[in-house]
């Protein structure tokens, strides 16, 4: 078991193929690998994952354009945010901008539209 890391999409395109092989070779036996080959598909997996996380980052959403995201696809209004935000006005201020979410409206917005905190986070 020989694994490097990957350099370039080529290599990329080399260790998938080889995962995909390694899977079909082992169709039968994935719940019960033994612990080199568990670890062989485990290392090949983590390369893999590094490169496609530096070739390809996922791009950065603001906080505010994820709200209202959300908002949207759970058919939410502002009003039903205003217990997040403590007042409309403010709920308006941050929607719109004005004014920087604060930890408790995070908290308070993370259980509402049931998301990961660090969603409602700026970078």
């Amino acid at each position: 078991m020989e694994i490097n890391t990957i350099k370039n999409d080529d290599e990329l395109r080399a260790m998938v193929a080889r995962v995909n092989a390694f899977l079909e070779a082992h169709a039968d036996e994935l719940d019960n690998l033994n612990p080199e080959d568990a670890e062989e598909l485990e290392l090949m997996s983590l390369v893999i994952g590094a490169y496609e996380d530096k070739r390809f980052p996922e791009p950065k959403v603001d906080p505010v354009d994820f709200i209202k995201f959300m908002m949207e696809q759970k058919g939410l209004k502002v009003k039903d945010l205003v217990q997040c935000f403590g007042t409309t006005s403010r709920a308006y201020e941050v929607l719109n901008g004005k004014r920087k979410l604060t930890l408790a409206m995070i908290k308070k917005l993370r259980v509402v539209l049931g998301c990961p905190a660090d969603a409602l986070i700026e970078a």
